[in-house]
C-alpha cells in the first residue's frame, strides 16, 4: 500500500513538473520560431513550425549596430548593478548576521519592507528623486534605483547564508586577532561563492530585463539597453512582430547561457542554508 502511494506521489509530482516545463518552454520556443516566420504565417500559425525558414530577420539583426549598441548598455547597467548589489548587500548582510545593536531588527524589517512593493509603485518619487539628484538621462539614473530595488531580497538571503556558517570559525578568527573586516573579506566571502552566485544573477535577470526604469529614467537613444530598442519595430499603425520576435531571441540568449552555465551555484546556493530563518 506503501509503495503504490509512492508511486502515485512520483507519478503527479513528475506530471506536474512537466507541466510546469511546457509554461517555460513552450512560450520560448514559440518565440524563436518565430523570428524565423513571415507575419501572415505568424498569424495564422504562431506556435507552428516554420513552412518557410527565413533567416534573413535574425541576419538583419546581428549585422546591424543598433543591437550590439543596446546590448552593450545593457552590459554595462547589469554590471555596476551587479556590483555594486553584491557590495553593498554582503556588507550589511555580515553586520546584521554578526554584529548584535540596537535596532538591528528594525533596520532588517525596513530592508524587507521593499519586497512587499513593486517598483512600480514608487515610480513618481523615485523619477522626481532621480531628477533632483540630476542623474536623469544617465546610466546611474538606472543602476541605483535597480540596486536599491534589490538589496531587500539580497540582504536576506546573504544574512541567513551567513548565519548558518560554523560559529568556531568566528571564534578562532577573534583569537587569532582577525577584526571584523579581515574576517569578512578572508573567510566569509570564500566561503559564500555559492551565495553570491544566486544574488549576483538574480540581479543580473533582473537587471537585464528591466523595462519600466530605462523607460521612465532615459531619453536618449544612445543609453537605451535592449528591452527598449524592441520600440524602433514598432511603427504608427502595426508592428513587425517576427522581427520583435527575433530581437527578443537574441537578446536574452546570454542571460538564458548564463543562467544556466551558473545553475549549480545558484541550487547550491539557495539549499546552503540561504532560505532558513
Amino acid at each position: 500500500m506503501q509503495t503504490r502511494r509512492i508511486e502515485g506521489f512520483d507519478i503527479f509530482k513528475y506530471t506536474m513538473l512537466m507541466l510546469v516545463t511546457g509554461i517555460v518552454v513552450i512560450p520560448l520556443i514559440a518565440t524563436v520560431l518565430g523570428g524565423f516566420k513571415s507575419l501572415g504565417e505568424l498569424r495564422v500559425d504562431p506556435f507552428g513550425w516554420p513552412n518557410d525558414w527565413r533567416w534573413e530577420f535574425y541576419w538583419e539583426i546581428l549585422t546591424g549596430p543598433r543591437l550590439w549598441e543596446l546590448l552593450w548598455n545593457s552590459l554595462v547597467i547589469a554590471f555596476f548593478t551587479v556590483f555594486l548589489t553584491l557590495a553593498t548587500a554582503a556588507m550589511a548582510a555580515f553586520v546584521l548576521a554578526h554584529i548584535r545593536f540596537f535596532g538591528s531588527r528594525f533596520l532588517m524589517g525596513y530592508f524587507l519592507i521593499g519586497l512587499m512593493f513593486p517598483a512600480a509603485t514608487a515610480i513618481i518619487p523615485l523619477f522626481i528623486k532621480v531628477r533632483d539628484l540630476g542623474l536623469l538621462d544617465t546610466y546611474w539614473g538606472v543602476i541605483l534605483p535597480q540596486v536599491a530595488f534589490a538589496l531587500g531580497f539580497s540582504i536576506l538571503l546573504l544574512r541567513s547564508f551567513f548565519r548558518q556558517l560554523p560559529h568556531e570559525l568566528f571564534e578562532a578568527a577573534f583569537v587569532d586577532g582577525c577584526g571584523y573586516i579581515r574576517f569578512f573579506w578572508h573567510i566569509t566571502l570564500p566561503l559564500s561563492t555559492p551565495i553570491l552566485a544566486t544574488v549576483g544573477i538574480f540581479a543580473l535577470v533582473q537587471s537585464w530585463n528591466n523595462f519600466l526604469l530605462p523607460l521612465v529614467m532615459l531619453n536618449s537613444d544612445g543609453l537605451f539597453p535592449w528591452p527598449l530598442g524592441i520600440m524602433q519595430f514598432r511603427g504608427e499603425f502595426s508592428a513587425d512582430w517576427n522581427r520583435v520576435l527575433a530581437f527578443i531571441t537574441l537578446t536574452i540568449s546570454p542571460a538564458i547561457v548564463f543562467f544556466l552555465a551558473a545553475q549549480r551555484y545558484i541550487v547550491a546556493g539557495l539549499t546552503g542554508g540561504a532560505v532558513k530563518g
